[in-house]
């Protein structure tokens, strides 16, 4: 109760199952902190769940950490966030195509006056999933489903499936997105985002969207991009950045964003990110401008077929976190 206690909140790159629980960097940051800022007496905890985005974390918020009345809370944020932000394009990117409006965790909605209204979890979501488009039976879909859960090494074989089919799997995806989002078209809600994304046949090969930059992630970072569904996401992501400073502030706590060195990767991304921060006066600490100071490359922070961090990308991160507490040491009083 009397330590300067930090609280991180993020998706997979938090939840870090790639390396042991001492590389993850909220420990680390925990242990350097107890070394180069004994005064502060500084505790961590940390809160991840992959496939999640900052609106979906907010549970994680009201559930578990306003309890620990943190002094400062991080969100770790990825290029991805937006897509897990925005149900809509959850919906026909994630491989198991919840229905936007039946999802399994906190999400929100439009509300009848043009704001947001936050969204509780369908218990009953898995009745409600899209379908894939893909022959593939039930039979199977729960064998795999039950070999996965049961087997490492099933897995492990499923990974290197995916490696070595690379294309065909990217083709499947594709397939797939096009076939959710002429599901999801035809209902009025969502007809008006998706316009212009009409798929268009190409013969022989699987179907494009009309747009070439869609559904490529990248393409949200675009400079000029400002088509309705792209702007609805970035609303989606600055409603999430909304309610925590929201809460942070009623709790007394300070709020800042870690962006992962992922985040340089992406045009403009950065960039975005940043502008959305600012409006709000939410400090944006740059993972991927710390790597390249140290004279390394964003790589380095990552697994060779697994753009996690490794146990060099947490230390990096729990140093520029460090870093930020020693020029902000009054985010602890």
């Amino acid at each position: 109760a009397e330590s300067c206690h930090i609280t991180v909140i993020g998706d997979s790159f938090v939840a870090a199952k790639e390396v042991p629980l001492a590389d993850k960097f909220h420990v680390r940051l925990e242990e350097m902190a107890a070394s180069e800022l004994p005064t502060l007496d500084i505790t961590t905890s940390a809160f991840g769940r992959g496939g999640t985005g900052q609106i979906n974390q907010l549970a994680f918020y009201d559930e578990y950490i306003q309890p620990l009345r943190p002094r400062l809370v991080v969100l770790v944020f990825v290029p991805n966030d937006f897509v897990n932000n925005h149900p809509l394009w959850m919906a026909f990117d994630s491989r198991s195509g919840p229905d936007p409006e039946h999802l399994p965790y906190v999400s929100a909605a439009r509300a009848e006056d043009g704001g947001f209204r936050l969204r509780p979890p369908d218990p009953d979501y898995r009745r409600r999933m899209l379908p894939s488009g893909a022959p593939t039976t039930p039979q199977w879909k729960t064998f795999v489903k039950q070999v996965l859960g049961a087997s490492w090494f099933f897995e492990w074989l499923q990974a290197k499936r995916r490696l070595l089919l690379r294309h065909e799997n990217a083709l499947y995806a594709q397939s797939m997105r096009v076939h959710r989002m002429e599901l999801l078209s035809r209902r009025p809600a969502h007809a008006s985002l998706l316009d212009g994304w009409r798929s268009v046949s190409t013969g022989d090969k699987p179907k494009q969207p009309a747009n070439a930059d869609v559904p490529s992630l990248s393409a949200l970072f675009t400079a000029g991009n400002d088509s309705p569904f792209f702007t609805e996401a970035l609303a989606f992501t600055a409603f999430a950045l909304d309610e925590f400073k929201k809460r942070v502030e009623r709790d007394g706590a300070g709020l800042v964003i870690l962006a992962s060195h992922r985040m340089s990767d992406f045009k403009g991304g950065p960039a975005r990110l940043k502008e959305m921060a600012a409006e709000r006066a939410i400090p944006v600490i740059d993972h991927g401008e710390f790597i390249h100071r140290q004279g390394a490359h964003l790589r380095d922070a990552q697994w060779a077929h697994d753009n996690h961090w490794n146990a060099a990308g947490h230390r990096w991160a729990a140093q520029v976190l460090l870093e930020y507490l020693k020029r902000n040491q009054d985010v602890c009083e």
